[in-house]
């Protein structure tokens, strides 16, 4: 046998399918449980090492892949409330639970402006016990780069946007931010829509950033250009982020200047589209009838507002198992090269496009 073990190697050991396999190794798809196990056994046994996805709390693991080192505790560091339409609540509920099936504890930080501002560690943070870090939603590059430097394993569940400066010295989790923004685009111009514009500021982080590039991408793919008229890619000046009633003026102030709309807006996610649906029905205008409305998230709300909002919906348990295994596998080996792993999302349609 290679020395590099494969999914069809795997499939002709256990004489099934290579989609079965595909199937129990990333978790996707319907599969009975008993094949699920029969599958991950071999894959460890033959000493498979791409797993997208292990239940590390139902399914035994050799010992010697994440044997827990002294220090015993996981910190979580972010600069929002993490409530339940959030998408790392779901993330959250899945890592802790597998963390604490190894045997470590869970902490949760959250940062104010001020601490970030100072570069100041929570007071409730010990370095000295603490074996790894993940941080959700912590944007300021200066304070993620003093993260990187305490000696301390890092993960960035998306991060700052990439720029010209060192990169982080740390592994990335992100959601995949531009396959199905890419998808949405080509169904829009299948329909006749070709005046598509985006809404968001992409400085705001790095997802915010690679939504962006998707639209833009599918439009030049298209040979179509990104008419800046029809792009809201900035914020009022002194809000750092979208959300509030200052950035839906914001939003109404330049919808109202562009005098005549695109068909369609890709917002860059569930939440500034419903800011921008707001600003909508504020300035008379109807959404589907005048104008097309995209989210990302999948949001509890965008299932519920009026009309329910397309979206990209966000794979959260995925990507709770793949923050485990980045987590671990780099206080295990903290000398390997850093990672950035994008996880599945799906594209769901609803009546915000006629659907």
């Amino acid at each position: 046998m290679a020395d590099r073990v494969t999914i069809q190697d795997i499939a002709d050991e256990l004489g099934v399918s290579r989609n079965t396999v595909s199937k129990a190794i990333n978790n996707t798809g319907v599969l009975a449980n008993a094949t699920r196990e029969k599958v991950l056994k071999k894959a460890i046994e033959m000493g498979y090492k791409q797993f997208s996805y292990v239940g590390l709390s139902n399914f035994e693991m050799p010992r010697a892949s994440f044997s827990a080192p002294a220090k015993k505790e996981i910190a979580l560091f972010t600069s929002n409330s993490i409530g339940r339409s959030h998408f790392a609540s779901t993330m959250l509920d899945k890592f802790q639970r597998e963390l604490s099936a190894l045997g470590y504890s869970f902490t949760m930080h959250r940062l104010q402006e001020n601490d970030i501002a100072q570069l100041h560690l929570p007071v409730s943070y010990d370095n000295d016990r603490t074996a790894g870090l993940i941080c959700i939603e912590m944007f300021d590059r200066d304070y993620c780069a003093m993260l990187c430097d305490l000696g301390t394993p890092v993960l960035f569940v998306d991060s700052p946007v990439y720029d010209r400066t060192e990169p982080l010295k740390a592994d990335h989790l992100y959601m995949d931010n531009q396959s199905n923004i890419g998808r949405f685009v080509r169904e829009m111009l299948r329909r006749g829509k070709e005046k598509i514009g985006f809404i968001g500021d992409i400085s705001y982080c790095q997802s915010f950033f690679e939504r962006f590039m998707g639209y833009q991408n599918a439009m030049y793919l298209a040979g179509l250009t990104c008419p800046e008229a029809y792009c809201i890619t900035d914020n009022r000046e002194g809000i750092k982020s979208p959300g509030y009633s200052k950035y839906r003026e914001y939003l109404s102030k330049r919808i109202l200047k562009m005098g005549k709309l695109p068909d369609v807006f890709i917002c860059a996610n569930d939440f500034i589209a419903m800011d921008t649906l707001m600003a909508f029905r504020k300035l008379g205008i109807s959404v589907p009838q005048d104008v097309y409305l995209c989210g990302f998230d999948d949001s509890p709300e965008s299932k519920v507002i009026s009309p329910s909002l397309t979206t990209v919906h966000i794979h959260s348990q995925i990507m709770g198992f793949s923050a485990v295994q980045l987590l671990l596998s780099r206080i295990k080996e903290p000398s390997m090269n850093f990672r950035t792993v994008h996880t599945e999302t799906s594209l769901i349609y609803r009546e915000s496009t006629n659907d």
